[in-house]
């Protein structure tokens, strides 16, 4: 489900849409909903898990990057004190659609709020690739993965 505060507030702005603004087809689509829990470390999500894609799509048609390390803000920090950073992008077809985008890691809320925007939008693979990384920052990990 999605008993978050921020989907009740975007299908309560729809339905005002719908019932007072005159947007007749204004209305909340549940599919890749970015959600993330501050914790510590933080982690996010969107779209479909691994399982979940090959079960939808079949195990032959899943390609799945991961990549874990640690993060250059913690690179002067001694070794129990440095959090873990993980990241997995599921893609699915020829095309490389992702499917899901699954992180673990400090600044994951920021990050997800802009990565499930392309998500969202249909993103592929070769959409991560063509975006130029900005360095240093742990987000690149996402669009250089092999």
């Amino acid at each position: 489900g999605f008993e978050l505060t921020p989907v009740a507030i975007a299908a309560g702005r729809r339905l005002s849409d719908r019932l007072f603004g005159g947007v007749e087809d204004s209305r909340l689509i549940y599919d890749n909903i970015p959600s993330v829990v501050f914790a510590h470390p933080e982690v996010g999500s969107i779209g479909l898990t691994e399982p979940a894609a090959r079960e939808k799509y079949g195990d032959e048609n899943i390609k799945v990057y991961n990549t874990s390390f640690t993060a250059m803000y913690y690179s002067m920090m001694e070794a129990e004190e440095k959090g873990p950073t993980s990241y997995k992008l599921v893609c699915a077809g020829k095309e490389e659609k992702v499917v899901g985008l699954h992180i673990m890691g400090l600044g994951s809320g920021e990050m997800m709020q802009g990565f499930g925007v392309a998500v969202k939008m249909g993103a592929t693979k070769a959409d991560f690739d063509r975006c130029v990384a900005i360095h240093p920052t742990s987000a690149e990990e996402l669009v250089t993965l092999k």
